[in-house]
């Protein structure tokens, strides 16, 4: 499988996605994830080491993680996380994590891994990591920053998505677990790509997730970007259990684990995909 590596020039940059499954982990797909020039993580799921060793990134290779919200299949991997880094990847703590998530976000991730490993991470969490409750900001020692916007999704988990703007002007939104929201239209109106959950088929009812149905109404209000399809309730291409992908317009890419998003100098975008 091929490898994630960063970007080949300042004004280039990757998105690797190492995981679009929801949190069912259809066959053929992980927990969603996607990692941006191998330094910047976006949620640390139940699979995070298992997904960054796939692809051939360290987790000591990591400076920047976003949480998108507390539901388990987002934040249950840090934990583990942490622990690599501490006693594999990084035992001489050479590098710093900075870590930018909602106001109580600390707290939570710091009881999830006392209770995980207790006596073992107070040091990590106290020293060896950066708390940022900013709502916007640079991401230091990359050409990326960010703003987060509240999504439609369970209200308990605080939920929220990330614009990601690259210094050569391209944007990236990410719009973590969320049904259909104005603040998504709002913000897609200008950005490149769309990154873009469909958690539950059609028959399903609820307003905290897309279905396919509501993945296809929002392409064809945003013409302009390419979709992204991800944290997807339907098996892998080529698996014969579980869901069937849904059959979606050419312009909606259902993306796969281990594809990538190539941005060249000009801010123009390009899918590889992991066939």
């Amino acid at each position: 499988m091929r490898s994630s590596q960063g970007p080949l020039s300042r004004l280039m940059a990757r998105i690797d996605f190492l995981g679009t499954g929801n949190a069912f982990m259809p066959p053929g797909r992980m927990h969603a994830l996607a990692l941006l020039d191998g330094c910047v993580l976006v949620d640390t799921p139940p699979t995070v080491l298992a997904q960054l060793r796939r692809c051939g990134s360290s987790p000591s290779e990591l400076r920047h993680i976003l949480i998108t919200h507390w539901h388990a299949d987002h934040i249950f991997g840090f934990p583990f996380l942490l622990l690599e880094r501490k006693f594999i990847s990084d035992p001489d703590f050479k590098s710093t994590l900075n870590v930018h998530l909602r106001p109580g976000g600390k707290e939570l991730l710091s009881s999830l891994c006392n209770t995980g490993f207790p006596g073992s991470l107070e040091d990590s969490l106290d020293e060896r990591i950066l708390w940022s409750e900013s709502e916007t900001g640079t991401l230091e020692d990359t050409d990326w920053s960010f703003e987060r916007f509240a999504v439609e999704h369970v209200e308990q988990t605080d939920p929220h998505g990330y614009e990601l703007i690259h210094s050569n002007g391209f944007r990236f939104l990410h719009c973590g677990d969320s049904g259909p929201c104005e603040e998504i239209d709002k913000r897609a109106s200008r950005c490149q790509v769309v990154l873009l959950e469909m958690g539950i088929p059609d028959f399903v009812e609820s307003p905290h997730h897309h279905t396919p149905s509501d993945v296809v109404a929002f392409s064809q209000r945003h013409p302009h970007a390419t979709v992204l399809v991800t944290h997807n309730y339907s098996s892998a291409r080529g698996e014969e259990i579980g869901f069937p992908m849904p059959e979606l317009p050419e312009s909606i890419v259902q993306i796969e684990d281990g594809d990538c998003l190539l941005i060249d100098e000009k801010g123009s975008a390009s899918l590889q995909r992991n066939l």
